[in-house]
């Protein structure tokens, strides 16, 4: 299958019946459904993104191939060397066209599975080189918290008093029993929303694992719960979360007590609310340079985004502070 492959990591279009494009990735490489014959697909997979050079290859050698339950995530036909760069691909299985729409049963059983492999030792993982995309959490916090006046504008039509929730919500950061749980000790897949899992005929998969690091456990159940994308619209509500975090604590076979798992919720969020304002800094930057034109996301996917993000961020700083 490799030899569809030409040595520079681009296709060979003699040996291909047809190509889509799925998507692009932030250097402009784009991955593709190759078909080699009208029956026989798979996904083309160049270096999308520098920074994860030789990784997602790396975590499906070292951490993927021993997880012992049945294979969630789209099997690695081939790929090109280690020494290959830039030159990096990767081919996978064709799942098939993913329907990425957000249903709760769905995300229940994600849940179940995340719990699952933050179970997992990481003691084999320290020292490695695992990028997630984006700072931690408390580097996003002090992002977020530096821009005091940008934080109080995009929030002043939701809140009645922006400055005032910023500071509570900064104050609660500098405790340490509110941020007790926000400490990297869990393998996480890095960049869990929306558009990194589905079902295929009725079995969950779970895709581009090639930002799986250590990370806290809520940084997994962030991106599965609130984390908005633009092209993967969903709308969360206060009980379907509380469903969610419900199982994930059942799943992981936690010993809490009842005040220590809501002592867990309230940790959760406050990680998410922070997350948010640094979410809502972000889009409201990309809608600024965008100013009224379209670009890889239209203003339009922005904006929901934005509200999307609202509504989450809303939802946790009533759960949290009332």
């Amino acid at each position: 299958m490799e030899d569809i492959v030409l040595p520079d990591g681009t296709l060979d279009d003699r040996r291909l019946w047809r190509r889509d494009i799925l998507y692009t990735g932030m250097n402009g490489k784009c991955v593709e459904r190759v078909y080699v014959t009208p029956e026989e697909s798979v996904i083309f997979k160049p270096l999308t993104n520098e920074s994860q050079l030789g990784l997602e290859g790396w975590v499906y050698e070292h951490i993927l191939r021993g997880m012992s339950f049945p294979p969630i995530y789209p099997r690695l036909l081939a790929a090109s060397g280690s020494d290959a760069g830039e030159r990096s691909w990767q081919l996978f299985e064709d799942l098939g066209p993913l329907e990425h729409r957000f249903e709760e049963d769905a995300a229940l059983e994600l849940i179940e599975h995340v719990a699952w492999w933050h179970g997992l030792s990481v003691d084999g993982l320290k020292g490695q080189t695992l990028l997630g995309p984006k700072p931690f959490i408390e580097e996003l916090a002090a992002q977020a918290f530096e821009r005091r006046e940008e934080l109080a504008e995009a929030l002043a039509e939701r809140f009645d008093d922006p400055k005032s929730l910023v500071e509570r919500l900064e104050a609660l950061c500098r405790s340490e029993s509110a941020t007790l749980n926000w400490s990297r000790n869990a393998l996480s897949h890095g960049d869990l929303h929306l558009g990194n899992y589905a079902r295929v005929q009725g079995v969950l998969k779970v895709l581009d694992w090639e930002h799986a690091h250590v990370n806290s456990r809520y940084w997994d159940l962030y991106h599965a719960i609130d984390c908005s994308h633009p092209d993967f619209p969903k709308r969360m509500s206060a009980p379907v979360r509380e469903r969610l975090l419900d199982r994930y604590l059942a799943a992981s076979g936690s010993s809490m007590t009842e005040l220590e798992k809501q002592s867990f919720k309230q940790g959760y969020y406050l990680f998410a609310a922070v997350f948010s304002l640094w979410m809502l800094l972000l889009i409201a930057g990309d809608l600024k340079r965008l100013n009224g034109a379209d670009g890889k996301w239209t203003t339009a996917q922005l904006k929901a985004q934005l509200e999307e993000t609202l509504d989450s961020l809303s939802q946790c700083v009533d759960a949290l502070i009332g």
